[in-house]
């Protein structure tokens, strides 16, 4: 079959959403089809080569500007005052804004439109999927004249995400899943297709799709750092929040070393600031990082750290590759509803701890770092207890679903 992914990282080059496409897309490559990628970039990071794929580029410097002047219109941040004059000081941001809030036709949907259909009219494909979040490839894909099927790979809610106010909500999302002939959606997020949930009718044009994260480490294993806990992700107010993991390693003492790498401090600077003051050398922030020099980051690390998201229907697609590094994974649940506790609890070298007191929460944690820090299962392990997260597995249930689209068991 001849496929069209549409890869969006614009806002973030390192994102995991286009990651894990092109990874679909190297397992269909090499399961002898034939797939192009058209890559939404920024301007400034060109996307990876993807193996057996062939790749097409369009660059939106204009709307990656906007986005950080904006600051994507996260809460928490700076204020909106302090936002509009750092857009006003960037003549193609500005224009971006005008034509994405006042035109209400943003060029990386009008232009992505275009793209997909010069190319599907050059060789047409079998079928185009856009995957997200973000949505602007969705909605690019939505009008799009085509032959072939339309599929779109949620990754992450539109409506039910809590991170973020969509625009017209669940009316929005069901127009723009009426529009495709197929629709991939994580397990989180099949409360809302279910009877009575609000997608409801559109149950039978959706599949349950894994990500495929699970992949064995590549190269000779550097030296670990057994009191070294490493923690790889972005932070956002209200979702994802350093603040209880910080307390806890305050309270844990000893040599016990702490770094994360990844974004989203602007808005926590009172947490980083408390936090540096009481970990001194064992707190290490290096940034946002790329995909390269995290895996080196877990690769290292005596122990891998995860912080559960609030939102109960989103899965951090970061905790297969955690199980994928066969390490120990101290997890922070943000509740009895944390989507990755079901995942957690099948991995021998896990532990979760409750939303508590930091003192209970570190008295727990010792023993548990002395008796694990360091070990390794082999990925074989990780393969056998995660089968659904592995590229193969995920591309053949892709293929099974094109051409079987029974409906999802809800």
């Amino acid at each position: 079959m001849r496929f069209l992914f549409v890869l969006d990282s614009v806002e973030a080059p390192a994102a995991a959403n286009p990651r894990l496409g092109r990874r679909l897309a190297a397992a269909l490559a090499g399961a002898g089809h034939a797939v192009t990628l058209l890559e939404l970039w920024d301007g400034q990071t060109p996307p990876p080569a993807v193996p057996g794929c062939r790749t097409e580029a369009l660059a939106f410097a204009d709307e990656a500007a906007m986005e950080r002047a904006l600051e994507g219109g996260a809460a928490g941040h700076s204020p909106v005052p302090l936002r509009l004059a750092r857009l006003a000081l960037h003549p193609q941001a500005a224009g971006a804004a005008v034509r994405q809030f006042l035109l209400k036709a943003p060029r990386r949907v009008t232009d992505t439109r275009r793209a997909i259909q010069r190319l599907d009219a050059r060789t047409p494909f079998d079928a185009v999927c856009a995957v997200a979040a973000p949505y602007r490839a969705a909605f690019a894909l939505e009008s799009t004249r085509l032959r072939g099927k339309k599929l779109l790979w949620q990754m992450d809610p539109y409506a039910a995400n809590q991170s973020y106010r969509a625009p017209g909500g669940y009316d929005r999302e069901r127009r723009l899943l009426t529009a495709m002939d197929h629709v991939f959606i994580t397990d989180q997020a099949l409360p809302d297709f279910a009877p009575g949930g609000p997608l409801a009718p559109l149950a039978g044009r959706v599949s349950r799709l894994g990500f495929p994260s699970l992949v064995p480490p590549e190269g000779p294993a550097p030296a670990v750092d057994r009191q070294s806990c490493v923690f790889c992700g972005t932070l956002y107010p209200g979702l994802r929040e350093p603040g209880a993991l910080l307390a806890l390693f305050g309270a844990l003492g000893g040599g016990w070393t702490l770094t994360m790498a990844g974004g989203g401090w602007d808005a926590f600077a009172a947490d980083r600031a408390r936090a540096e003051a009481a970990l001194g050398d064992r707190l290490r922030l290096p940034g946002p990082v790329p995909p390269d020099r995290a895996r080196a980051l877990e690769r290292s690390a005596g122990v891998l750290v995860s912080i559960g998201n609030t939102a109960a229907n989103q899965l951090p697609s970061k905790l297969f590759e955690y199980v994928a590094a066969g390490k120990p994974v101290l997890h922070l649940a943000a509740g009895d509803r944390d989507a990755a506790l079901p995942y957690l609890r099948r991995w021998p070298l896990a532990l979760c701890l409750a939303p508590g007191d930091p003192q209970a929460q570190a008295a727990a944690l010792r023993p548990w770092l002395e008796a694990n820090a360091g070990r390794q299962l082999p990925f074989a392990e990780a393969a056998r207890l995660y089968p659904d997260f592995t590229p193969g597995a995920v591309a053949a249930r892709f293929l099974q679903a094109l051409a079987d689209p029974a409906p999802e068991t809800l």
